[in-house]
């Protein structure tokens, strides 16, 4: 029997790439949707192999247990999670508001370690599992204007990479997948975006902004060849804690990673500089 996964937000962009691609590979696909008429649309992909639920990941918790523990039920055992629910949020940290950053939690961490708490009890029973975590090179790297989106991909590459370490020993993987600019909406109706009305801001953000509009639907990465690298790599063995998915992923974070050991070697002095002198 093929193995069953649960990609969270599969109504578009990346969760929808990858649900197909991991149909066409022969696996059965549970894809949460927020919307009946979306539902409908998903099951039609491949009738007997691809399963819609009507749920949001900012559900009661033990809802979202009840509706794994259904699936365990009526499709089958659980063999991986991709957590691909979320969304960006753009605006300097002085104009967005304290809900914007609370939404942008909610969503992108709670909802995701609300559907991780609810497949590990399963996973950890059968001693086997996957749970892919989609970030963003975001997630290792910063652009100003998206503060509040970095630091919830920031926060869930933490959590990953913890509870990697929490599970391995009992047989679930734990990856973060971290995706460069892909031909998605995420960057256009898909994106939050505070209000502007600080002056001070225009000159280094007015342009970042516009860059994002104009690359929209324009970006390099295309979602079907990502949605086939994941179905691939859901049965390689050992697979990593990270994977980076596309050039521009690769050349952004190592470029953020070079400047980040560049500033701790020239301030070396410093951080060594804080023990107890040893006794002579």
């Amino acid at each position: 029997m093929s193995k069953v996964i649960i990609v969270t937000g599969v109504s578009s962009g990346l969760g929808k790439a990858f649900a197909v691609a991991l149909l066409q590979a022969g696996f059965r696909v549970v894809g949460t949707v927020r919307k009946q008429e979306a539902a409908e649309e998903f099951e039609r992909l491949k009738p007997g192999a691809a399963f819609a639920r009507v749920l949001d990941v900012t559900d009661d918790p033990a809802h979202l247990v009840d509706a794994v523990n259904e699936i365990e039920q009526s499709v089958g055992p659980v063999y991986a999670l991709i957590n691909n629910a979320g969304y960006g949020h753009e605006g300097t940290l002085e104009e967005s508001s304290m809900e914007e950053l609370r939404q942008q939690f909610e969503v992108n961490v709670f909802g995701a370690v609300a559907m991780i708490k609810a497949v590990l009890p399963h996973m950890r029973a059968r001693r086997e599992g996957r749970i892919l975590n989609v970030t963003s090179m975001g997630g290792l790297m910063t652009m100003p204007g998206l503060s509040y989106y970095h630091g919830s991909k920031f926060a869930l590459e933490g959590i990953s990479s913890s509870l990697a370490k929490e599970v391995r020993p009992l047989g679930i993987y734990v990856t973060a997948v971290e995706p460069g600019m892909f031909r998605t909406d995420w960057a256009g109706r898909s994106m939050v975006r505070s209000e502007r009305s600080i002056a001070d801001y225009d000159a280094i953000f007015n342009p970042i902004r516009e860059a994002r509009h104009a690359r929209s639907g324009r970006q390099p990465g295309d979602p079907a060849r990502a949605g086939s690298v994941i179905a691939e790599f859901l049965i390689a063995p050992e697979p990593p804690q990270h994977l980076l998915l596309g050039p521009d992923a690769f050349e952004y974070v190592q470029k953020d990673l070079e400047a980040l050991r560049s500033e701790f070697q020239k301030w070396e002095h410093v951080t060594r500089s804080t023990n107890f002198d040893e006794a002579v």
